[in-house]
């Protein structure tokens, strides 16, 4: 078994929490709606929360148009968390959505849940309401990917995973499209739906950054 190196001397890009539910009608179908959500710890641009969602994936319009729309309070964090990281991830590339959809300043985040077995997050923009609501949480463990696995191909990534078997997205109160589904995820079938915690990337020494 390599050793392992207990500091990672590449260049920390960002750090903190990054869940999300991502929806389709059946295993291998289109993704009938994604979402993610950023609660920032540390960045380039400075800490803070974003909530991407995609109710038309494949739709080149964002809200009212299509249910294309991302709430943030510090928006320079989050374009660069979105053009550098979420539009490289397998999900999210090439989805129109992502690159039209409207982008909103936060007026409010509500939380609720245990961590144990259900977790809700809700943002608001004036009259536009995002919420992503995870259920069934399984227990906790601990990923640590290199680049040949990582979603960037880029990146050293470490994060504390739990698996949701049921999770809903909603936008004004509607629940989008589609259902939690499986997928083969660091090499094992892991579901759609999930809390990603703790979670922290890292630019390898002998990339640059």
């Amino acid at each position: 078994m390599p050793q392992r190196i207990p500091v990672n001397t590449g260049t920390v890009e960002w750090s903190g929490d990054n869940p999300g539910i991502y929806l389709r009608h059946q295993v291998d179908e289109p993704w009938t709606a994604l979402a993610v959500l950023f609660n920032i710890v540390y960045s380039p641009h400075g800490r803070g929360f974003a909530m991407v969602m995609l109710g038309d994936p494949q739709v080149d319009k964002g809200y009212p148009d299509a249910r294309n729309a991302c709430i943030t309070d510090n928006e320079p964090m989050t374009r660069y968390l979105v053009n550098e990281f979420l539009s490289k991830f397998p999900s999210f590339r090439g989805q129109a959505g992502l690159d039209a959809m409207s982008w909103h300043a936060l007026d409010s985040l509500r939380r609720d849940g245990d961590m144990k077995s259900s977790w809700r997050e809700i943002a608001t923009s004036g009259d536009l309401e995002l919420s992503m609501e995870w259920r069934n949480l399984g227990n906790p463990f601990a990923v640590e990917v290199t680049p040949a696995n990582c979603a960037t191909g880029a990146h050293d990534m470490y994060s504390v995973f739990f698996e949701a078997a049921d999770a809903r997205i909603a936008l004004n109160g509607a629940p989008l499209d589609g259902k939690v589904t499986d997928r083969l995820f660091f090499g094992r079938q892991m579901s759609t739906a999930f809390l990603a915690v703790s979670e922290t990337w890292v630019t390898p020494a002998n990339q640059g950054g």
